[in-house]
């Protein structure tokens, strides 16, 4: 099994997948089953990544376990960062979106929510700047 870091050329969304092969991947990406976890192109290139060296003190397990943990530790800044900073707009995120994109007196005030891909999608079409994030729940460890 081999890792790679991809990166889609439509949204430039980076993501990790694990392939049988070099050569697996390369016959997934010529019959075009490779697609991009936000837009769904088919679009997908390998990117830089860098190897992951293990040493012998500590398992394989041990390094997944507090990789884990600080990706949620890591997610968990970046959610309580945008509740204290931006304006929560629920469901309307796409509507708000342009509502700031387009008005003449561009307020720069920051705004999250929900919105699908479709409206993710549609929001980078338009030239308004979006970015999606897991968003874990309080109540999760």
């Amino acid at each position: 099994m081999i890792k790679y870091k991809l990166i889609c050329k439509n949204c430039s969304n980076i993501f990790n997948s694990w392939f049988a092969s070099s050569k697996e991947f390369e016959k997934l990406k010529k019959n075009k089953y490779l697609t991009c976890t936000i837009c769904e192109s088919t679009k997908i290139d390998k990117s830089l990544m860098a190897p992951s060296v293990i040493n012998k003190k500590n398992s394989v397990k041990d390094y997944q376990k507090i990789n884990h943990k600080n990706i949620k530790n890591k997610l968990k800044e970046y959610k309580n960062f945008i509740k204290n900073n931006f304006e929560y707009v629920g469901e309307n995120f796409a509507y708000e979106a342009r509502l700031i994109h387009y008005n003449d007196e561009k307020s720069k005030k920051g705004i999250y929510g929900n919105a699908s891909f479709k409206e993710i999608n549609e929001l980078k079409d338009e030239g308004i700047e979006t970015e999606m994030i897991p968003w874990l729940n309080d109540k999760e460890n």
